[in-house]
């Protein structure tokens, strides 16, 4: 390692310290995973139609059915305002209903309508999103030791307290749209 760091220095390239290459590495694989992330949520919107977010709310709410809007925050891991912004997009689509409940007038508990089983007919799976799919499949030791992990990462970043109930669907969209390529642009940061 030290011959190729002189050869590097000699030929005019400065030495790349082993830190330096494995955030490196770390970051090239947060790429890969962001960019399966997007693919994939854009693979959502152009066959069904609509956001990954959304998608995983009608297949919530297709599994579950008389669910509350409370209920289907849970499931998701969002905050229940996202979870009620999801529903009054997906009502006004025609997709889902939210009625009232006999036993409580102000309850609401949602339905599939047949719009939305269609949708999901045609969306590509996994419904909840590569990403949560892929992390279930991991055992509990090494999901254990991404959690903790990725908790030293957080710290060094210090994100939004409630960063983390945004789904990941909303996450991708916003960054496509801000992050348009620029012609002028060549650096390869982050």
């Amino acid at each position: 390692m030290a011959r190729a760091g002189a050869a590097a220095a000699a030929r005019g390239h400065p030495q790349v310290s082993t830190e330096a290459q494995a955030a490196a590495r770390v970051l090239r694989r947060f790429r890969a995973v962001f960019n399966a992330v997007k693919r994939h949520f854009q693979q959502v919107e152009r066959e069904a139609g609509i956001g990954g977010a959304q998608l995983w709310a009608l297949s919530v709410v297709q599994a579950q059915p008389g669910l509350g809007v409370g209920e289907l925050a849970r499931a998701m891991d969002i905050h229940q305002t996202t979870a009620s912004n999801l529903v009054k997009s997906l009502s006004a689509l025609s997709l889902l209903e939210a009625r009232r409940a006999a036993s409580d007038k102000r309850a609401l508990q949602l339905h599939l309508l047949p719009a939305g089983q269609a949708v999901l007919a045609r969306a590509p799976g996994p419904f909840s999103g590569v990403l949560p799919d892929a992390l279930a499949g991991l055992d509990a030791d090494t999901l254990a030791r991404l959690d903790h992990d990725l908790g030293l990462l957080l710290t060094r970043l210090a994100p939004a307290r409630n960063a983390g109930a945004i789904p990941l669907a909303d996450l991708v969209s916003a960054a496509g749209a801000s992050a348009a390529p620029r012609p002028d642009r060549r650096t390869k940061a982050g």
